[in-house]
């Protein structure tokens, strides 16, 4: 159908991909434990709709850019390493509330703006439009009658996916941080450990390579 082949382990292997831990779970975790299981469905959409930016883009062509322009990778590339670190300080300098109701966290944010960390965290980051250049085209056949069709059918099957689990993900943690009350000052240390992961993921990301 639409020359797209072998679709089951394309599925499998889009489930498996998204499990993997990466910004993406770990901005949702952060944003469910601390805000609710609203807040982390919000980071699980805008990580969604950023996907979706690079599924079309890709599927156009307009992707293809970033993998054979070394500027234009290391511009976006940047960006979205400055992106994750500046999420990163706000973790790092997060504070223990005086109030035993709240737990230590991050201070609450609209939805609108939880969304946009989502959507921005993965449109800035070049290495999500490599990959679908890189892993869809694998399931599409040399002879497909229209090859960016069967590429944004791909990519949305892929995105859809993802957003069920990192939904459920959000689900999860905002059910398990209200089961499991964490002393404020660990709470407040786990914030902190979490800001240095997304240091590292900054960092890594800024010195990804293109190739």
């Amino acid at each position: 159908m639409f020359g797209i082949h072998d679709l089951a382990l394309f599925v499998v292997s889009g489930l498996l991909l998204n499990i993997m831990p990466g910004p993406d779970s770990l901005l949702i975790m952060t944003r469910s434990a601390t805000q609710g299981w609203r807040a982390g469905v919000a980071a699980a959409l805008g990580i969604g709709a950023g996907v979706f930016v690079h599924v079309f883009a890709a599927a156009l062509g307009l992707s293809a850019v970033l993998a054979t322009s070394a500027t234009a990778f290391t511009v976006v590339k940047l960006a979205g390493a400055a992106y994750i670190l500046y999420m990163a300080a706000g973790l790092l300098m997060s504070k223990k509330r005086d109030d035993a109701a709240v737990r230590v966290a991050l201070p609450a944010l609209p939805y609108r703006k939880i969304f946009a960390q989502g959507f921005l965290t993965n449109v800035l980051n070049p290495k999500v439009a490599v990959f679908f250049l890189a892993f869809v085209p694998q399931f599409i056949s040399v002879d497909a009658p229209n090859k960016a069709l069967a590429f944004i059918l791909l990519g949305c099957i892929f995105n859809i996916n993802g957003t069920l689990w990192t939904t459920g993900l959000a689900l999860f943690t905002a059910k398990a941080s209200q089961r499991v009350k964490l002393d404020p000052s660990l709470s407040l240390w786990l914030n902190r450990a979490t800001g240095g992961l997304f240091v590292w993921l900054g960092v890594k990301l800024a010195l990804a390579k293109q190739h």
